[in-house]
């Protein structure tokens, strides 16, 4: 309380004793600094920690909890490898089994800074209109740190998320799994994983490169949402 004395009944307005006890009282039962916690921990969206968080993620319908393919290797053609991807791509003779189904997954719980961004993309595609330019600003939201990626309108009621740069297993499930980005009604998505301008076939006016001098981008970089 912020006036407590003019609580106090006149008659005992100056009793060192009393004046005392109640002073003592009310600043262990001052509520001020709870109220300043509550607020960053849970109600502040941009600071909430851990419970808070939590919270927040029930109010936009999106879970800290994700499903994520474990990381397996298989082999594969030398085409399909790239520098990046040496010891988590595709692989030679001797080095790893045959492609043998859907890769095993595990749950792996994100943390206070992965999952606040999660909810923030959440929040966004519930109020969003699905148009590309909308899509485009969630998907720079999320990762526009890592690199450049973006919408593309594949036509037939089909669209697709372009990467041009690897995706860790956490954001694909980001993508793939934990509903936090919109997409318009009826309409099919496809998600390459990793686009490299400077190796693929295409046309310049999207950095791509001629004739023998980069190669097809294959099925294996494209994932199939639904």
């Amino acid at each position: 309380m912020n006036n407590y004395r003019d609580t106090f009944l006149a008659q005992y307005a100056n009793s060192p004793t009393i004046t005392g006890l109640l002073e003592y009282f009310n600043e262990s039962i001052d509520p001020s600094a709870d109220i300043d916690a509550f607020y960053d921990v849970v109600w502040n969206v941009a600071t909430a920690q851990g419970f808070g968080l939590d919270i927040w993620g029930k109010i936009v319908n999106v879970s800290r909890l994700l499903q994520v393919d474990q990381a397996v290797t298989y082999f594969g053609f030398d085409e399909a490898s790239t520098e990046s991807t040496a010891s988590t791509g595709v692989q030679p003779f001797d080095q790893a089994p045959f492609y043998d189904g859907p890769l095993p997954t595990q749950t792996y719980a994100l943390s206070d800074e992965a999952y606040r961004q999660l909810i923030l993309l959440k929040a966004m595609s519930n109020i969003s209109d699905c148009t590309a330019s909308s899509m485009n600003r969630a998907l720079r939201f999320i990762f526009g740190s890592k690199g450049r990626c973006y919408v593309q309108d594949t036509g037939g009621m089909g669209m697709r998320f372009v990467f041009e740069f690897d995706l860790s297993a956490v954001d694909a499930a980001i993508i793939l799994r934990s509903g936090a980005v919109a997409r318009p009604a009826g309409v099919s998505l496809s998600i390459i994983l990793q686009l490299d301008p400077s190796t693929t076939f295409g046309f310049a006016e999207a950095g791509g490169q001629p004739f023998d001098q980069g190669v097809f981008l294959g099925e294996g970089g494209i994932i199939y949402a639904s």
